[in-house]
């Protein structure tokens, strides 16, 4: 079930804001919360709720056992990141190993086809976070099993985050208000998210698979450029669109969770944009794996080393595939390249830095959505090197249609902070509440137009699903 579905809009949304309202007290409100959730996972995995459910006790049990008097607490601390480990690598990675010893000249390995539980990676590093959280404060553990599987199985952010961790969630379980003004603003941001993903992403999506489903040797400089710069504004309104319904969601139930996205493509560097970028994951991989690994704590050769497995880690996180390690890894090089000042970026005009950051972006995304490395090398290759005829010609203007040029133009404005700098600039307290207000009643126009656009497409897909 997706969010921007009819479905989840009229009928799951509907019945359980309604039931949560209804039943009193906050241990009745969870319950509600806690069946909905599995009810809206299993919707869409029902052979997967079971390993969710396995996640759930496995993690409770690891929990209960760092507790402080418990002499064998590291030992249950490793056991629970091995176990979590282990059953995504299982899940997600079998056959991306199985494929890659398969191509080893003195072995033949056959390669699993095991389906990819929806939400695994998210779900899996939530209940890792917990034990870890549980284990460096005790006051975390949580002895209640149905809060935390309320935790790990929250459907805002269950299948495509944020992730969000323990820490972060745990005293909200039993203490948490909603308010009108609170109940509004998440229905705002709910909807702002729907528009993110329906009116813009979704039209970006039509023209950068269209480009990526052609040969290569059929691109020109043109088209490819069309593809990857669609592509990189399909990816943030789809992802950012997800979280903003997460976001409004988790607020409707007086849940708060941070940002996800911040903006990323007015990054003046690559350390910038992952400031921006995936905030959830990227702190996540800082506090879990970058800091403990030693951080930048044991000279600039560990450093070095202790960024690049981070990388590696999130490009593998996001993909059984070299595709994504690629990426992961480009991201990770640059980083490194501006943090040793060997491309010192401060030292640049502004615009500079601003072009330079997003064509590095721009080209790591070719990686990202290519089907191979290959593939999205000799991508690369044609958006640089003149090629194509009159008929990639028509090919390229059959894509401006009305429609897409819109939805660039609206894209590009509203990758930047727009409305922001608008409500900054309101001279006076009654021209804010105006633009308050105001803000409204263009959710309710926009949340006509997404009601409109659902029932006349059926392609509807979300990116970040299958991670």
């Amino acid at each position: 079930m997706v969010f921007s579905s009819p479905v989840f809009l009229f009928i799951f949304l509907t019945a359980v804001y309604i039931l949560y309202k209804i039943v009193p007290g906050i241990t009745a409100k969870n319950v509600i919360l806690l069946i909905f959730s599995l009810v809206f996972y299993t919707y869409g995995e029902p052979k997967a709720i079971i390993l969710m459910i396995i996640s759930i006790l496995m993690n409770y049990i690891f929990g209960l056992a760092v507790k402080k008097e418990y002499k064998g607490r590291k030992a249950a601390l490793a056991a629970a990141v091995i176990m979590n480990l282990a059953m995504l690598g299982i899940f997600k990675y079998a056959g991306f190993g199985a494929e890659m010893l398969d191509r080893l000249p003195f072995l033949s390995v056959s390669v699993p086809n095991i389906a990819l539980p929806i939400g695994i990676s998210f779900y899996t590093f939530q209940a890792m976070s917990y034990v870890i959280d549980a284990y460096k404060n005790p006051a975390y553990i949580q002895r209640n099993l149905f809060k935390l599987a309320l935790y790990i199985t929250f459907f805002p952010q269950l299948v495509a985050g944020p992730i969000v961790k323990y820490y972060d969630f745990a005293d909200q379980i039993d203490n948490r208000q909603t308010t009108p003004q609170q109940t509004a603003e998440g229905i705002r941001r709910f909807i702002t998210g729907l528009s993110k993903k329906l009116l813009i992403a979704n039209t970006m999506a039509f023209a950068a698979d269209y480009v990526y489903d052609l040969d290569t040797a059929e691109l020109s400089v043109p088209l490819a450029w069309l593809g990857a710069v669609s592509y990189l504004f399909q990816i943030y309104f789809d992802f950012s669109g997800y979280s903003d319904m997460a976001i409004g969601l988790g607020a409707m139930f007086g849940f708060t969770f941070k940002e996800n996205f911040n903006y990323p493509y007015i990054s003046q560097s690559m350390q910038e944009f992952w400031r921006r970028w995936h905030i959830s994951v990227s702190t996540w991989f800082k506090e879990y794996l970058y800091i403990p690994l030693g951080g930048n704590r044991k000279g600039k050769l560990r450093t070095a080393f202790n960024k690049l497995a981070v990388f590696f880690c999130t490009g593998l996180w996001h993909g059984a595939s070299l595709n994504f390690i690629v990426w992961g890894l480009l991201n990770g090089c640059f980083m490194m390249l501006e943090s040793y000042k060997i491309l010192n970026t401060e030292k640049w005009l502004r615009p500079f830095r601003h072009i330079y950051a997003l064509l590095v972006t721009v080209l790591a995304f070719v990686f990202f959505r290519a089907e191979t490395i290959s593939d999205a090398c000799r991508f690369i290759g044609h958006m640089f090197v003149p090629s194509g005829d009159s008929v990639q010609t028509a090919l390229f203007m059959s894509r401006l249609t009305p429609m897409y040029l819109i939805m660039l133009v609206v894209a590009v404005i509203f990758s930047m902070p727009v409305v922001g700098k608008l409500h900054e600039k309101a001279s006076s307290k009654k021209l804010r509440s105006v633009c308050e207000y105001g803000s409204y009643g263009v959710s309710v126009v926009l949340l006509g137009l997404c009601i409109l656009t659902l029932s006349s497409a059926s392609y509807n897909p979300f990116i970040y699903f299958r991670f």
